[in-house]
């Protein structure tokens, strides 16, 4: 699958929002989906970028890409457990 190609299953809005909640949201929200399935989050707070990329280490999900339109990331996590 080309990074392009990505298509979530569902996307977690946690914008506006500061650490730690959406690293609480996601691992709450990709308890919802299949293993395998992917989950778009769209976050503005800076610290997003270092603490989902720790949170997927430690929880053994992966982060299949990351990247900023204005001030908004985007990160494609798919469940991996």
């Amino acid at each position: 699958m080309s990074e392009d190609a990505i298509v979530p299953n569902q996307t977690l809005d946690v914008k506006g929002l500061a650490c730690p909640m959406p690293i609480v949201k996601l691992a709450q929200a990709i308890k919802n989906i299949e293993i395998g399935q992917i989950i778009e989050v769209l976050a503005t707070d800076p610290g997003s970028v270092p603490d989902i990329a720790a949170w997927s280490k430690q929880s053994g999900n992966e982060i299949l890409k990351h990247e900023k339109e204005g001030k908004v990331l985007k990160f494609y996590v798919a469940r991996r457990k």
